[in-house]
C-alpha cells in the first residue's frame, strides 16, 4: 500500500521534531502564560491610570518553563500520551451529550444539571487522573497505574479490605454530617443587637 502525500508530510514533521518539541512547547507556554495572566502572580503595573499585567515577565517565565519541559523527553512523552487519551475522553463526553440531546425538544439547550452534572464531573476527573497515572512510567517500564494495581492485587487481604471499607464509611459519614441542607442559608451574625 502506497503512502499518501499527507501521511508523508506528517511523517516528515515528526522527523524534524514538530510533535516532540514544537507542539509540546507551544502547549505548555500557552497554558502557563494564560494562568500567569489570569492569576497576576508576578504583579501588575499601572499605566495612565489603568492596571495591566506584566506581560513581558509572564511571557519570559512561561517561555523558560516551557523550554525546561521540552528538554525532558520523559515529560514530553507523558504529555503526548496523556493528551491523546484526554481528547478521546472528551470525544466520549461529547458523544454522550449528543445522545442525551436526542431526548430534548428542538431548540432546547442540552446541559446536565444537579447531581448528574456533579457525577459527570467526578467521572471526568477520575478519567483524567487515571490517564495521567497510566502515562507516567516507573523505572521498570510499567505505568504508575499498573504498579498500583499490582500492589492492590498482591496485598489484598481481609485486613486490608476491612481497613479500606472502614475508611470509606468514615469519610462518607463525615461528609454527610458536615453537609448543610440545600434549602438552608447561613445568615451573617450581627455584632450589635437591638434591645
Amino acid at each position: 500500500m502506497t503512502e499518501s502525500a499527507f501521511r508523508g508530510a506528517l511523517s516528515f514533521l515528526n522527523e524534524i521534531g514538530v510533535y516532540d518539541v514544537v507542539l509540546p512547547f507551544l502547549l505548555v507556554f500557552t497554558i502557563l502564560f494564560a494562568i500567569l495572566e489570569k492569576t497576576k502572580v508576578l504583579g501588575t503595573e499601572e499605566i495612565e491610570g489603568h492596571e495591566y499585567t506584566r506581560k513581558n515577565m509572564n511571557a519570559i517565565v512561561a517561555f523558560v518553563i516551557a523550554f525546561l519541559v521540552v528538554l525532558s523527553t520523559r515529560l514530553v512523552a507523558i504529555i503526548n500520551e496523556a493528551l491523546g487519551r484526554i481528547v478521546l475522553l472528551l470525544l466520549i463526553s461529547v458523544t454522550f451529550l449528543l445522545l442525551v440531546g436526542s431526548f430534548y425538544k428542538e431548540g432546547e439547550p442540552v446541559h446536565l444539571t444537579g447531581g448528574w452534572k456533579s457525577l459527570f464531573m467526578i467521572i471526568m476527573f477520575l478519567g483524567v487522573v487515571l490517564i495521567f497515572l497510566q502515562a507516567i512510567k516507573l523505572d521498570d517500564g510499567r505505568s504508575v497505574l499498573e504498579g498500583f494495581w499490582e500492589y492492590l492485587v498482591n496485598n489484598w487481604t481481609s485486613n486490608f479490605t476491612a481497613s479500606v471499607i472502614l475508611l470509606i464509611i468514615i469519610v462518607i459519614f463525615i461528609l454527610y454530617v458536615t453537609a448543610s441542607p440545600k434549602g438552608e442559608k447561613k445568615e451573617p451574625e450581627s455584632s450589635s443587637h437591638k434591645h
